[in-house]
């Protein structure tokens, strides 16, 4: 293992590169979005295009890549939940479950489609108690669960799935996180009804903002394209079912405006060729920081089951034996020494980090003891797929240092 870099007070290990550092945009993404802008035609459809729309041409890539025969590109992974429950046929005031460990988009997606959020609890390896899930399933007479594999944590889908199954629930699955992760070699937005992915800066892939829903129902698939904004253009959507099943829907369907522009289309188009590079680069990373984290004291990464193939674009870690006071200092250490940790036990949402009982606009949440107590203690490294086995031997030493600088006891 490399020695880490030092420097400073105490001789502390510091971690000098930028974690929220993404991929570069491929040449031929960049090459792509110049000829658009140079064209100026960088709205989702043309009257008299001539041409393929870039956001159609992706659509149909993307459906390609999942195995699914119909894809929708939106403007954001919200966009893409939120478009998904309406699609399905969520109304106003009808119940949805998710797990209580998710982020703040999904439950806004619940609301923005006028429905009501049910909390699931969650287990030690911060996925879906499924024990829960049927409580809380036959407890609500929920019809819809909204499943996020928050941090690329995949359930035991074959006990979720038999649950839905026994029920008749629709899922609708968060794949935010989860771009070309498997269960059983079977991949995630495959299951249920709905796979929704996102495109945002630090998922695997990259256009700034930007939503995919993909399905193998023929209706849903022409809801979510005319809620999606498509007009009376969906015939540019080359990913689409039959003009005659849009003869069902669209004068039922209002248009939401949220379909993807050209040119996050044309950006993304060449990355979809780098997603297993992407992944095999993420899982190296990932697998080097749980080794070099064996020995930091107080922290516990969960195992990972062998039928979970994940797509770690970040690290999720439990600090254990410390009160609330010492984590929040171990976070302030870290920071202070180039690691910037989330720590979802806060008081306060900061950041991008926030939790359920942080979203008040929430009708009566139900009782979720165990998130509650995992999500006391649960933090979060961001992982860029650059690091390399040197970077993780120092942001390991900066976790070890801050820890044992956070629960010093004080000087006599």
């Amino acid at each position: 293992m490399s020695t880490p870099e030092r420097h400073g007070s105490g001789n502390r290990a510091v971690f000098t590169k930028d974690l929220s550092a993404p991929d570069p945009i491929p040449e031929a993404g960049i090459e792509a979005a110049v000829r658009l802008m140079r064209d100026g035609r960088l709205f989702r459809y043309g009257e008299d295009r001539s041409g393929l729309p870039e956001a159609a041409l992706l659509e149909e890539e993307f459906a390609a890549l999942l195995g699914k025969r119909y894809c929708v590109a939106v403007n954001s992974g919200g966009a893409a939940l939120y478009v998904a429950l309406k699609s399905v046929g969520v109304e106003a005031g009808d119940p949805v479950l998710v797990n209580a460990f998710t982020l703040a988009p999904v439950p806004g997606a619940i609301e923005h489609a006028g429905a009501r959020a049910v909390m699931v609890d969650i287990d030690a390896r911060y996925v879906i108690d499924v024990d829960d899930l049927e409580t809380k399933a036959r407890a609500s007479g929920a019809r819809v669960l909204l499943l996020s594999y928050m941090r690329g944590h995949i359930p035991d889908m074959d006990r979720v799935m038999a649950v839905c199954d026994e029920l008749g629930i629709t899922v609708v699955e968060d794949c935010a996180h989860t771009l070309g992760a498997t269960w059983r070699d079977r991949q995630t937005g495959t299951f249920g009804t709905v796979g929704c992915f996102s495109a945002q800066t630090f998922k695997h892939v990259n256009a700034g903002e930007g939503g995919l829903v993909v399905t193998d129902d023929e209706d849903v698939a022409a809801r979510a394209i005319l809620r999606s904004g498509s007009y009376m253009l969906y015939a540019q959507h080359r990913a689409r079912p039959p003009e005659a099943v849009f003869e069902r829907h669209r004068y039922t369907t209002p248009n939401c405006s949220m379909r993807m522009s050209a040119l996050a289309a044309a950006v993304l188009r060449p990355q979809l060729a780098l997603l297993p590079e992407r992944i095999a680069r993420w899982r190296a990373v990932h697998a080097g920081l749980v080794r070099a984290l064996a020995d930091v004291p107080n922290v516990e990464v969960p195992a990972r089951p062998s039928e979970e193939g994940f797509v770690p674009s970040s690290l999720q870690f439990s600090v254990v034996g410390v009160d609330p006071a010492g984590i929040a200092r171990f976070a302030s250490e870290c920071d202070a020494h180039g690691v910037h940790v989330k720590w979802f036990g806060s008081e306060q949402p900061v950041g991008f980090t926030s939790r359920h009982d942080h979203w008040r606009y929430l009708d009566a949440p139900s009782a979720v003891p165990t998130a509650d107590r995992v999500l006391a203690g649960l933090c979060d490294i961001r992982l860029p797929a650059a690091l390399d086995e040197a970077d993780c031997s120092t942001i390991a030493a900066v976790l070890r240092e801050a820890m044992q600088a956070a629960t010093r006891p004080p000087a006599a």
